[in-house]
Protein backbone atom coordinates (compact mmCIF):
# COMPACT_ATOMS: atom_id res chain seq x y z
CA UNK A 1 0.00 0.00 0.00
CA UNK A 2 1.42 3.55 -0.37
CA UNK A 3 1.27 5.32 3.14
CA UNK A 4 0.47 8.93 3.79
CA UNK A 5 2.70 9.08 7.17
CA UNK A 6 0.94 11.82 9.75
CA UNK A 7 3.40 12.34 13.00
CA UNK A 8 4.98 14.95 15.05
CA UNK A 9 7.27 13.83 18.43
CA UNK A 10 9.33 10.88 18.84
CA UNK A 11 6.88 8.57 19.36
CA UNK A 12 5.80 9.22 15.89
CA UNK A 13 9.64 8.18 14.97
CA UNK A 14 9.16 4.82 15.89
CA UNK A 15 6.32 4.10 14.24
CA UNK A 16 7.58 5.90 10.56
CA UNK A 17 10.45 3.62 11.24
CA UNK A 18 8.84 0.41 11.66
CA UNK A 19 6.83 1.24 8.11
CA UNK A 20 9.79 2.29 6.41
CA UNK A 21 11.80 -0.82 7.48
CA UNK A 22 9.30 -3.37 7.15
CA UNK A 23 9.51 -2.83 3.16
CA UNK A 24 6.13 -4.26 3.03
CA UNK A 25 4.45 -0.78 2.11
CA UNK A 26 5.34 2.72 0.16
CA UNK A 27 5.63 6.14 2.38
CA UNK A 28 4.31 8.44 -0.18
CA UNK A 29 5.19 11.41 2.19
CA UNK A 30 4.94 12.71 5.69
CA UNK A 31 3.02 15.10 7.02
CA UNK A 32 4.21 16.99 10.28
CA UNK A 33 3.93 20.06 11.85
CA UNK A 34 5.72 23.42 11.06
CA UNK A 35 9.43 24.37 12.24
CA UNK A 36 8.81 25.96 16.20
CA UNK A 37 11.51 28.36 17.56
CA UNK A 38 13.42 26.80 20.56
CA UNK A 39 15.29 28.45 22.92
CA UNK A 40 16.43 32.16 23.38
CA UNK A 41 17.95 32.22 19.96
CA UNK A 42 14.25 31.49 18.50
CA UNK A 43 15.61 29.28 16.02
CA UNK A 44 13.22 27.35 14.05
CA UNK A 45 13.46 23.64 14.95
CA UNK A 46 12.05 20.85 12.79
CA UNK A 47 9.98 18.26 14.20
CA UNK A 48 11.79 14.51 15.22
CA UNK A 49 9.31 13.41 12.12
CA UNK A 50 10.56 15.74 9.59
CA UNK A 51 14.20 15.10 10.81
CA UNK A 52 13.49 11.50 10.07
CA UNK A 53 11.56 12.15 6.65
CA UNK A 54 14.53 14.16 5.24
CA UNK A 55 17.24 11.90 6.25
CA UNK A 56 15.26 9.19 4.50
CA UNK A 57 14.83 11.44 1.61
CA UNK A 58 10.97 11.67 2.31
CA UNK A 59 9.10 14.25 0.89
CA UNK A 60 8.12 16.39 3.71
CA UNK A 61 4.45 18.68 4.33
CA UNK A 62 4.30 21.09 6.87
CA UNK A 63 0.92 22.92 6.71
CA UNK A 64 -0.07 25.15 9.69
CA UNK A 65 -3.75 24.36 9.13
CA UNK A 66 -4.39 21.11 7.32
CA UNK A 67 -8.36 21.29 7.61
CA UNK A 68 -7.77 24.85 5.06
CA UNK A 69 -9.50 24.45 1.61
CA UNK A 70 -5.99 24.61 -0.03
CA UNK A 71 -4.00 21.98 2.49
CA UNK A 72 -6.99 19.62 1.78
CA UNK A 73 -6.52 19.95 -1.73
CA UNK A 74 -2.85 19.24 -1.50
CA UNK A 75 -4.03 16.06 0.31
CA UNK A 76 -6.03 15.02 -2.59
CA UNK A 77 -3.17 15.26 -5.08
CA UNK A 78 -1.05 13.02 -2.92
CA UNK A 79 -1.52 9.08 -4.39
CA UNK A 80 -1.64 7.50 -1.17
CA UNK A 81 -4.21 4.47 -0.21
CA UNK A 82 -4.25 4.94 3.79
CA UNK A 83 -3.58 7.46 5.74
CA UNK A 84 -1.33 6.50 9.15
CA UNK A 85 -1.56 9.13 11.81
CA UNK A 86 0.68 9.23 15.28
CA UNK A 87 0.63 12.37 17.60
CA UNK A 88 0.33 14.37 14.35
CA UNK A 89 -0.69 17.20 16.20
CA UNK A 90 -3.97 18.49 14.13
CA UNK A 91 -7.49 17.52 14.07
CA UNK A 92 -8.63 15.77 10.29
CA UNK A 93 -11.79 16.95 9.21
CA UNK A 94 -14.39 14.31 7.54
CA UNK A 95 -13.43 15.70 4.14
CA UNK A 96 -9.58 14.71 5.00
CA UNK A 97 -10.30 11.24 6.18
CA UNK A 98 -12.50 10.44 3.55
CA UNK A 99 -9.65 10.76 0.80
CA UNK A 100 -7.92 7.75 0.94
CA UNK A 101 -9.18 4.11 -0.18
CA UNK A 102 -8.53 2.85 3.70
CA UNK A 103 -9.16 6.00 5.27
CA UNK A 104 -6.98 7.15 8.02
CA UNK A 105 -5.94 4.71 11.00
CA UNK A 106 -4.20 6.51 14.14
CA UNK A 107 -1.86 4.78 16.86
CA UNK A 108 -2.84 5.68 20.74
CA UNK A 109 -0.91 5.30 23.50
CA UNK A 110 -3.06 3.36 25.49
CA UNK A 111 -6.01 0.74 25.81
CA UNK A 112 -9.11 2.63 24.18
CA UNK A 113 -11.68 3.58 24.85
CA UNK A 114 -9.35 4.52 28.09
CA UNK A 115 -7.65 7.80 28.36
CA UNK A 116 -8.43 9.11 25.08
CA UNK A 117 -6.82 12.68 24.43
CA UNK A 118 -3.58 14.07 24.08
CA UNK A 119 -1.48 12.38 27.50
CA UNK A 120 -2.51 9.01 27.58
CA UNK A 121 0.89 7.54 28.83
CA UNK A 122 1.46 9.97 31.61
CA UNK A 123 -1.93 10.06 33.27
CA UNK A 124 -1.91 5.76 33.17
CA UNK A 125 1.09 5.97 35.73
CA UNK A 126 -0.59 8.92 37.85
CA UNK A 127 -3.74 6.52 38.30
CA UNK A 128 -1.93 3.93 38.98
CA UNK A 129 -2.47 1.59 36.39
CA UNK A 130 -0.86 -1.59 36.63
CA UNK A 131 -0.78 -1.73 32.30
CA UNK A 132 -1.90 0.33 29.74
CA UNK A 133 -1.38 -0.59 25.95
CA UNK A 134 -1.80 0.57 22.35
CA UNK A 135 -4.34 0.33 20.23
CA UNK A 136 -4.83 1.11 16.16
CA UNK A 137 -8.22 2.18 15.72
CA UNK A 138 -9.84 3.72 12.31
CA UNK A 139 -10.47 7.38 12.74
CA UNK A 140 -13.58 9.08 12.75
CA UNK A 141 -14.53 12.62 13.41
CA UNK A 142 -14.22 11.93 17.30
CA UNK A 143 -11.57 12.43 19.44
CA UNK A 144 -10.22 8.63 19.82
CA UNK A 145 -13.42 7.35 19.26
CA UNK A 146 -13.19 5.22 16.12
CA UNK A 147 -13.54 1.36 15.70
CA UNK A 148 -10.53 -0.49 17.24
CA UNK A 149 -8.77 -2.57 14.86
CA UNK A 150 -6.08 -3.86 16.92
CA UNK A 151 -4.07 -3.51 20.18
CA UNK A 152 -1.64 -5.06 22.46
CA UNK A 153 -1.16 -4.71 26.22
CA UNK A 154 1.90 -3.38 27.90
CA UNK A 155 2.64 -3.74 31.73
CA UNK A 156 3.76 -0.57 34.21
CA UNK A 157 6.77 -1.46 35.89
CA UNK A 158 6.16 -0.08 39.57
CA UNK A 159 8.99 2.31 39.33
CA UNK A 160 8.01 3.17 35.25
CA UNK A 161 8.23 7.32 34.50
CA UNK A 162 6.57 8.76 31.68
CA UNK A 163 9.57 8.60 29.93
CA UNK A 164 10.40 5.27 30.26
CA UNK A 165 6.83 3.98 29.56
CA UNK A 166 7.11 6.25 26.40
CA UNK A 167 9.92 3.95 25.00
CA UNK A 168 7.99 0.77 25.56
CA UNK A 169 4.89 2.30 23.93
CA UNK A 170 6.50 3.37 21.23
CA UNK A 171 8.20 0.02 20.99
CA UNK A 172 5.12 -2.27 21.25
CA UNK A 173 3.25 0.41 18.11
CA UNK A 174 6.02 -0.38 16.01
CA UNK A 175 5.41 -3.72 15.54
CA UNK A 176 1.69 -3.24 16.50
CA UNK A 177 1.43 -1.05 13.03
CA UNK A 178 2.82 -3.43 10.75
CA UNK A 179 0.77 -6.22 11.61
CA UNK A 180 -1.81 -4.01 11.44
CA UNK A 181 -1.20 -2.60 7.53
CA UNK A 182 -0.71 -6.68 6.80
CA UNK A 183 -4.20 -7.25 7.64
CA UNK A 184 -5.44 -3.78 5.65
CA UNK A 185 -4.06 -5.10 2.77
CA UNK A 186 -5.12 -8.37 3.16
CA UNK A 187 -8.71 -7.60 3.88
CA UNK A 188 -8.67 -9.59 7.56
CA UNK A 189 -8.84 -6.67 9.54
CA UNK A 190 -11.74 -6.87 12.11
CA UNK A 191 -13.04 -3.60 13.43
CA UNK A 192 -15.10 -3.45 17.01
CA UNK A 193 -16.44 -0.98 18.05
CA UNK A 194 -15.62 1.17 21.46
CA UNK A 195 -17.45 0.66 24.41
CA UNK A 196 -18.48 4.15 25.17
CA UNK A 197 -19.36 3.67 28.73
CA UNK A 198 -15.84 2.80 29.76
CA UNK A 199 -14.24 5.87 27.90
CA UNK A 200 -11.90 8.41 30.12
CA UNK A 201 -9.99 11.35 28.88
CA UNK A 202 -6.15 11.87 29.27
CA UNK A 203 -6.29 15.75 29.41
CA UNK A 204 -3.46 17.94 28.29
CA UNK A 205 -0.15 18.41 30.47
CA UNK A 206 0.33 21.96 31.62
CA UNK A 207 3.37 23.02 33.42
CA UNK A 208 1.42 23.72 36.76
CA UNK A 209 0.00 20.03 36.73
CA UNK A 210 3.73 19.69 38.22
CA UNK A 211 3.32 21.76 41.57
CA UNK A 212 2.99 19.08 44.45
CA UNK A 213 0.51 19.31 47.38
CA UNK A 214 1.84 17.28 50.01
CA UNK A 215 -1.51 17.06 51.68
CA UNK A 216 -2.05 14.10 49.22
CA UNK A 217 -0.81 10.67 49.76
CA UNK A 218 2.92 9.92 49.74
CA UNK A 219 2.00 7.05 47.11
CA UNK A 220 -0.18 9.80 44.66
CA UNK A 221 2.64 12.46 44.71
CA UNK A 222 5.38 9.81 44.02
CA UNK A 223 3.39 8.43 41.27
CA UNK A 224 2.85 11.91 39.91
CA UNK A 225 6.12 12.90 39.84
CA UNK A 226 6.95 9.84 38.08
CA UNK A 227 4.46 10.01 35.68
CA UNK A 228 5.55 13.87 34.89
CA UNK A 229 9.03 12.65 34.07
CA UNK A 230 10.66 14.06 32.20
CA UNK A 231 7.56 16.69 31.60
CA UNK A 232 6.24 18.91 33.58
CA UNK A 233 7.87 17.22 36.35
CA UNK A 234 7.31 17.79 40.23
CA UNK A 235 8.49 20.46 41.88
CA UNK A 236 7.90 22.39 44.93
CA UNK A 237 9.58 25.04 46.90
CA UNK A 238 12.08 25.63 49.49
CA UNK A 239 12.60 28.88 51.17
CA UNK A 240 10.87 30.79 48.43
CA UNK A 241 12.99 28.88 45.52
CA UNK A 242 11.84 26.47 43.10
CA UNK A 243 13.10 22.52 43.45
CA UNK A 244 12.45 20.18 40.96
CA UNK A 245 11.73 16.20 42.78
CA UNK A 246 13.66 14.01 40.35
CA UNK A 247 13.29 11.24 42.38
CA UNK A 248 11.56 10.18 45.29
CA UNK A 249 9.83 7.48 47.47
CA UNK A 250 6.95 6.93 48.96
CA UNK A 251 6.75 5.32 52.61
CA UNK A 252 3.11 4.42 54.56
CA UNK A 253 4.60 5.33 57.73
CA UNK A 254 3.51 8.35 59.45
CA UNK A 255 5.89 9.66 61.76
CA UNK A 256 4.40 13.38 61.91
CA UNK A 257 1.63 15.42 63.23
CA UNK A 258 2.79 18.66 62.15
CA UNK A 259 1.79 20.91 58.92
CA UNK A 260 1.92 19.12 55.08
CA UNK A 261 5.33 19.67 53.66
CA UNK A 262 6.54 20.06 56.81
CA UNK A 263 10.28 18.63 56.60
CA UNK A 264 10.72 15.76 59.25
CA UNK A 265 14.17 14.69 59.23
CA UNK A 266 17.20 14.67 56.64
CA UNK A 267 19.76 11.79 56.55
CA UNK A 268 22.40 10.28 54.12
CA UNK A 269 18.96 8.55 52.54
CA UNK A 270 17.30 11.88 51.96
CA UNK A 271 14.73 14.47 52.74
CA UNK A 272 11.49 13.30 54.31
CA UNK A 273 8.57 15.50 53.87
CA UNK A 274 4.71 14.73 55.97
CA UNK A 275 2.53 14.13 53.87
CA UNK A 276 -1.85 13.81 54.02
CA UNK A 277 -0.85 9.85 54.13
CA UNK A 278 2.76 8.91 54.73
CA UNK A 279 6.16 10.43 53.89
CA UNK A 280 7.66 11.16 51.16
CA UNK A 281 11.57 10.39 50.84
CA UNK A 282 13.44 12.50 48.47
CA UNK A 283 16.36 11.46 47.05
CA UNK A 284 17.44 13.34 43.72
CA UNK A 285 16.62 16.63 43.60
CA UNK A 286 17.35 19.80 41.06
CA UNK A 287 17.78 23.14 42.74
CA UNK A 288 16.73 26.31 40.54
CA UNK A 289 19.49 27.51 38.12
CA UNK A 290 21.73 24.05 39.04
CA UNK A 291 22.07 20.79 38.12
CA UNK A 292 20.19 17.38 39.34
CA UNK A 293 22.32 16.06 42.38
CA UNK A 294 21.39 13.76 44.96
CA UNK A 295 19.37 14.97 48.07
CA UNK A 296 22.47 14.36 50.25
CA UNK A 297 24.49 16.10 48.16
CA UNK A 298 22.22 18.62 48.12
CA UNK A 299 22.52 19.00 52.10
CA UNK A 300 26.20 19.27 52.56
CA UNK A 301 25.79 22.55 51.21
CA UNK A 302 21.92 23.51 52.62
CA UNK A 303 20.33 22.88 56.01
CA UNK A 304 16.56 21.97 56.55
CA UNK A 305 15.76 22.37 59.82
CA UNK A 306 13.32 19.70 60.75
CA UNK A 307 9.70 21.92 60.33
CA UNK A 308 11.33 23.61 56.82
CA UNK A 309 7.92 23.71 55.17
CA UNK A 310 8.11 22.85 51.32
CA UNK A 311 5.70 24.43 49.29
CA UNK A 312 5.66 27.93 50.55
CA UNK A 313 6.68 30.71 47.96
Amino acid sequence: MKILFMGTPDFAVGILDAIVNSNADEIVGVVTQPDKPKGRSGSLMPSPVKEYAQSHNIKVYQPVKIKSSEEVDVLRGIDADIYVVAAFGQILSKEILDIPKYGCINVHASLLPEYRGAAPIQWAIYDGKEYTGVTIQQMNEGVDTGDIISSVRVDIAGDETGESLFSKLRDAGADLIVETLIQIGNNTAVHEPQDESKATYAKMLKKEMGCIDFSRSAVSIERMIRAFTPWPGGYTYLNGRLIKIKQCRAEEERDHTGEYGAVTGTSKDGIKVACGEGSLLITRIQPEGKKEMTASDFLLGNNIPAGTILGKR
